[in-house]
């Protein structure tokens, strides 16, 4: 009987590795002049009052503030200004490759900025357990935001949510730590940003997107208010 082994061959039929998914399309609506024109004045808004009330924060910090308190209050600056530059760079520029290279950037700076707001509020009360969780999350979620982006952005709402009520887990801690006037402004901040968020997926609302950035506006307002009050 021959010997089957030797005398039959296998052809090599494996397909070839398929080809990347490719990264969903991304389609910018068409905004009115007007609509630009409005959410234009919203974040040269934003920008110039992060620029000028991190000056002056950082000026009258108290002599007597720990370098770690001041770098905690540096480092929520830091992301205030970045948060607000990137969006209005993104939100302003005319539709093009470029508008959706910056969208990466704003969605990512929209981490950051929650987990320095929390930074020296959290430092004050010594929750630093929940601040490394907050922070790590933080993380992942700028690295999904550059790595893989358009994708789950509905998911991404609900994780900026998540992440920004995510003090009430250090409701003890903080409240011992902060003042009531303190908690009530990030509450209301808190309250502020969310609400917003209607009008963010409101798409098919006229303005809505200059209306969003107004809520952005008022609620991280409050928010410094808030950090003003904490660490002066």
């Amino acid at each position: 009987m021959p010997n089957l082994r030797k005398n039959c061959f296998i052809k090599d039929t494996a397909l070839p590795p398929s080809p990347p998914r490719p990264l969903p399309v991304l389609v910018f609506r068409n905004y009115t002049v007007a609509e630009l024109w409005a959410d234009g004045v919203v974040h040269m808004t934003g920008v110039t009052l992060a620029i000028i009330g991190s000056i002056l924060l950082l000026a009258f910090v108290p002599e007597e503030a720990t370098a770690g308190a001041y770098a905690a209050t540096a480092i929520y600056l830091a992301t205030l200004v970045l948060s607000m530059a990137l969006s209005a760079m993104y939100n302003i520029w005319p539709i093009s490759p470029t508008k959706g290279f910056l969208r990466r950037f704003d969605h990512s700076a929209i981490y950051l900025l929650i987990a320095g707001t929390y930074t020296p509020l959290m430092a004050k009360s010594g929750t630093w357990w929940l601040l490394s969780i907050v922070w790590s999350i933080a993380m992942a979620g700028v690295l999904l935001k550059l790595l893989m982006p358009n994708r789950f952005d509905r998911l991404s709402i609900v994780l900026y949510l998540a992440l920004g009520w995510s003090g009430v887990a250090a409701y003890q801690e903080l409240t011992i730590a902060l003042s009531a006037t303190v908690l009530w402004l990030i509450l209301a901040g808190g309250l502020v940003y969310s609400f917003g968020v209607i009008f963010h997926v409101a798409e098919r609302l006229p303005f809505h997107n200059a209306i969003w950035h107004g809520f952005v506006l008022t609620a991280a307002s409050i928010h410094f208010a808030a950090i003003c009050t904490a660490v002066a």
